[in-house]
């Protein structure tokens, strides 16, 4: 059974991988970071090592290193993400089985098989596939601690958050709540052993995460790349302030003052939750997001309620395995449910994944639960029918904010649950003679739970609904989120044949003042494009009078402009004050457009010669 769920979780995050696309940004940093160690360990967007991205750099190493073995395609940079998904329902299904048993481990694992949200980050570059994968095997080493309380056991668990953390920074230390928690309580040890256990892991992973900002501090500014996200060019102030308390500015707080680039908004994402729900508990249900991740909620709820009050009546020891199992996926849940649903996730549904896996554990151990209760007969033969109801109910919920896409399923959804618990109904009255007919009730009921999740993250088979290399959303909403191999068209490649026959020893072929107009010449030329700006266009990098050096030591000579004057750019496409693009334009001589070519789109291009302006 394992081997058939692993099969397919193969197939979901694998088929089409041939035709997978370019996520631009990603991609140009990917490539980027082949060309030398200091691009690899920093991250850096461009093959000049210019500037960062605006993360750490840790989720993008595996990519590289498959580009390093299989060449720069489109499919080499998805291909870790499929294997890194696959290992994810294997490593949940074992932490699942020590937990609850094998049935319910092998649930699970279905369970996070057909979840849409992990199908597409199965099929994508960004940065989740990994960050679950290391806090699943977070968790695992966690579990064996509990189980056998010993320090070099639980480390483990502390080094592997810290890489976590080189993945999705901060977000990473949410998972220590839960893992804390379970040896706390549960670890057949002394609480001043445990306690002094949990403070030494917690120094690990302190240290394991720090690593990369420590390096990016102690190394000269001049020796690494500039550090996007910042205007201080601070490790500290892009974890903290811009990834960390820039999401949170929605209920009050400020990052300006930790030197990170704020921007006052999010990207606009095509699932944006409502205005009404954007920062509460409420966002998590919003069709946007729970139909990627959340349609377990009832089931996993009621896992939940029901083993913790279990629990609690009977009195179990401290050390008992099934509470423990409990608090550890509960606390999970609760923590990176309550992060999402007050902090900023710009509508991507990416950031679900890691609930996912939670969900699809206590929904496994929850379903066991209910059937063991049904065979049993007595008043806990209701909770199986009961919450295979409910869970139903939610599902088609759901389908009716896509009522279009695949309008059959809320009726089959219903048809399969309504067959499920009339055959149950038989089940019980039956079971003496005939125990298979409880089976083929539970079979039914499986079905119905199942059906509608499935059929999503089966879409992601079709090209329309879900392309590898895109940010990870499965299903009905779905636009293009990346570029094919092509990027570059004819026009574009007279500009970057002109370049490069006139470029005579500079450092960097252009200057361009936006990231989006650099990545194609980065993704299919590799070519040395300086990025002005950073991702935002807010990054005070070059400054001018770093740019005026780099002019007059002959590192850079062209400057590619959009046509509109500097001025009426748009707010992302240059640097703050457009104090470099002003002085471009008026120091700077403009080469005719008949010597790169007259296409309406392509820039103005400005050649500065040593000592402009002086």
């Amino acid at each position: 059974m394992l081997l058939s769920i692993t099969a397919l979780a193969a197939v979901l995050y694998t088929w089409g991988i041939d035709h997978s696309v370019y996520h631009t940004f990603y991609g140009s940093a990917v490539r980027s970071m082949t060309d030398n160690p200091v691009a690899f360990f920093f991250g850096s967007f461009d093959p000049g090592n210019s500037i960062t991205l605006d993360k750490l750099p840790g989720f993008l190493w595996p990519q590289a290193l498959s580009v390093m073995v299989f060449g720069f395609h489109p499919w080499a940079l998805v291909l870790p993400q499929a294997i890194e998904g696959v290992a994810c329902v294997l490593l949940l299904h074992l932490l699942v089985r020590r937990w609850a048993g094998v049935p319910a481990g092998l649930l699970a694992a279905a369970f996070l098989t057909l979840t849409p949200v992990t199908v597409g980050l199965g099929r994508s570059i960004v940065e989740d596939a990994p960050f679950v994968l290391l806090l699943l095997l977070a968790a695992e080493a966690t579990w064996r601690a509990v189980e056998r309380p010993r320090l070099r056991t639980l480390l483990p668990a502390a080094v592997w958050v810290g890489v976590a953390f080189q993945c999705k920074m901060l977000e990473a230390w949410a998972v220590l709540p839960a893992l804390a928690v379970a040896y706390l309580v549960a670890a057949p040890t002394s609480l001043r052993r445990r306690a002094g256990h949990v403070a030494l892991a917690g120094a690990v992973t302190l240290a394991v995460s720090a690593s990369w900002m420590v390096v990016a501090t102690v190394v000269p500014a001049q020796s690494r790349p500039y550090l996007d996200g910042t205007t201080d060019n601070s490790a500290f102030s892009l974890v903290v302030g811009y990834n960390f308390l820039t999401r949170f500015n929605a209920v009050g707080i400020d990052a300006a003052a930790t030197g990170s680039v704020v921007t006052g908004q999010g990207s606009r994402a095509a699932v944006r939750p409502g205005p009404d729900m954007e920062h509460s508990v409420f966002k998590m249900f919003s069709p946007g997001l729970a139909t990627q991740t959340g349609w377990l909620y009832p089931l996993a709820g009621c896992a939940l309620v029901w083993g913790l009050t279990v629990a609690w009546r009977r009195r179990v020891a401290r050390t008992d395995r099934a509470l423990a199992g409990y608090l550890m996926w509960g606390v999970w849940l609760a923590t990176f449910f309550a992060a999402f649903s007050f902090g900023s996730v710009t509508g991507h549904t990416y950031y679900m994944g890691v609930v996912a896996v939670a969900l699809s554990a206590l929904s496994g151990a929850g379903l066991v639960r209910a059937w063991r209760a049904c065979r049993a007969g007595g008043r806990g033969a209701w909770v199986l029918p009961a919450v295979t109801a409910a869970n139903v109910v939610w599902c088609v919920v759901l389908t009716l904010w896509y009522p279009h896409f695949f309008g059959w399923l809320a009726p089959a959804a219903v048809a399969l649950c309504l067959l499920a618990l009339a055959v149950l109904g038989v089940g019980h009255r039956l079971m003496a003679k005939r125990p298979r007919i409880l089976v083929a009730g539970l079979a039914a009921g499986l079905a119905a739970l199942l059906l509608v999740p499935a059929a999503w993250s089966a879409s992601a088979l079709s090209p329309r609904y879900n392309q590898p290399g895109g940010m990870g959303r499965v299903g009905p909403v779905v636009r293009p989120q990346g570029s094919g191999a092509s990027l570059l068209s004819p026009a574009d490649l007279r500009l970057l044949a002109y370049l490069t026959a006139h470029r005579n020893g500079a450092k960097y072929l252009v200057a361009m003042p936006r990231w989006s107009d650099a990545a194609p010449y980065i993704l299919e030329a590799d070519a040395s494009v300086l990025p002005m700006g950073g991702y935002t266009g807010k990054v005070p990098y070059p400054t001018l009078d770093g740019f005026r050096h780099l002019i007059d030591t002959g590192e850079l000579r062209y400057v590619a402009l959009r046509h509109a004057h500097p001025a009426g750019l748009p707010r992302a496409a240059a640097p703050p004050g457009n104090e470099v693009t002003r002085w471009v334009t008026s120091h700077c001589a403009k080469v005719p457009g008949t010597a790169y070519g007259s296409d309406a789109h392509l820039p103005l291009l400005y050649r500065c010669e040593t000592g402009s302006g002086r």
